[in-house]
């Protein structure tokens, strides 16, 4: 790493690099899919028993409280064991927004089991006529007494399959401004009219599924903030999610299996002078990630302003660099679908660079993000 540490940090390093060695299982290190929801969960548990679940989350919520340097530190060291992806839209969506914009009552119903994991979140926001134009959605929600009855449809919903709680936007009123008349609502996969589809990707997994609500009942006590006013509940916390999208912890992932490609490379000599420049290219694309997540997480810590658009698009689009070098350092078998062995090392050719591809459409397409920084940022006119 290129910045210098602290000796209570290194200490730091050193004890989640020796507990992950004797902890983590082989069986789920450097892995490209998620896991599997009971390895996953298992795995999520043993991090949650430990304290390290949550390491943003404040202490008073049950969380670690880390600083964003001490949060970095940890996602190296996963990302150098090798540690699996899991479900994080209770952990980096559904449970700040709770903290500040929920009820009391919604906080001590879900964050303890978001924390403990008893509980996995989906978001329930685009729709197949509503993505990046997302104020377009149709799902309909009618009071009937003390209920909202939901009908509708959403689409790319990850982990949909196997969450067992959504956070949706649900249109609950006509307007004449599409933001208006839009509810932020919290349900229960389990109630009677919900029907999931899972949906197999490029890179052969499902992460994503499709789910359909047939007169879906939902207590309006599970509605977040008031009716109507959902818009302004789902774009509280925007920088948050996209702090998150913005992480270094996909960069160093993908970091790491281009470290692992190009060691066997170099064992084979087939490493060549332009390719050796873009590896190194990609080391200091991954730093730049880092010191552009710590500038905004330390802001946004503050209380000041970042610009969380810029972040997302570096990050993911980092994370697209990265794996298309490691495929050209592959050579013929970037064809190869499935991870291989190579002695002590795992090398993934092509399975997280299809991945990756999705990335710069999450949690608001990259060219959406782009907008974002002319006008808010650069103060150009756009049109919108």
């Amino acid at each position: 790493m290129l910045r210098a540490e602290t000796e209570a940090q290194s200490r730091w390093r050193a004890d989640i690099a020796a507990w992950l060695a004797h902890t983590l299982p082989d069986s789920l290190r450097h892995l490209t899919f998620r896991p599997p929801p009971d390895q996953a969960m298992a795995w999520y548990r043993t991090l949650a028993a430990r304290g390290w679940i949550a390491p943003h989350w404040p202490r008073e919520h049950g969380g670690l409280g880390a600083t964003p340097v001490e949060q970095v530190i940890l996602m190296e060291e996963m990302a150098r064991a090798g540690a699996p992806d899991l479900p994080t839209q209770g952990l980096n969506h559904i449970g700040p927004l709770l903290m500040h914009r929920g009820s009391e009552r919604q906080r001590a119903r879900h964050l303890p089991a978001i924390l403990n994991g008893d509980v996995i979140w989906c978001q329930g926001y685009s729709e197949p006529g509503a993505g990046s134009d997302l104020a377009s959605l149709r799902t309909k929600g009618e009071v009937d007494g003390d209920t909202l009855v939901i009908n509708g449809h959403k689409i790319w919903t990850t982990w949909g399959h196997h969450a067992d709680w959504m956070f949706a936007l649900i249109r609950t009123a006509k307007s004449r401004r599409r933001q208006e008349g839009i509810t932020f609502v919290l349900l229960d996969l389990a109630s009677p009219g919900i029907t999931r589809r899972p949906i197999t990707t490029l890179a052969g997994d499902d992460e994503l599924c499709e789910v359909f609500f047939d007169d879906v009942r939902v207590p309006l006590d599970q509605v977040v903030g008031n009716l109507n006013e959902g818009w302004s509940v789902a774009t509280a916390l925007l920088d948050e999610e996209r702090l998150r999208l913005g992480s270094p912890a996909l960069a160093l992932k993908a970091l790491t299996k281009l470290r692992h490609l190009a060691a066997a490379a170099k064992h084979r000599e087939t490493a060549r002078g332009p390719l050796r420049e873009r590896i190194a290219l990609a080391e200091v694309d991954t730093e730049a990630v880092i010191a552009a997540y710590l500038a905004a997480a330390e802001a946004l810590d503050r209380g000041q302003p970042a610009d969380c658009s810029s972040l997302k698009v570096l990050a993911t689009e980092t994370v697209q660099r990265t794996l298309d070098t490691l495929q050209r350092l592959a050579g013929p078998s970037a064809a190869l679908r499935d991870p291989c062995r190579d002695g002590a090392l795992t090398l993934d050719y092509s399975e997280m660079f299809l991945q990756s591809h999705r990335l710069s459409i999450y949690g608001g397409t990259n060219e959406i993000q782009r907008t974002l920084i002319a006008r808010n940022t650069l103060n150009l006119p756009t049109g919108a």
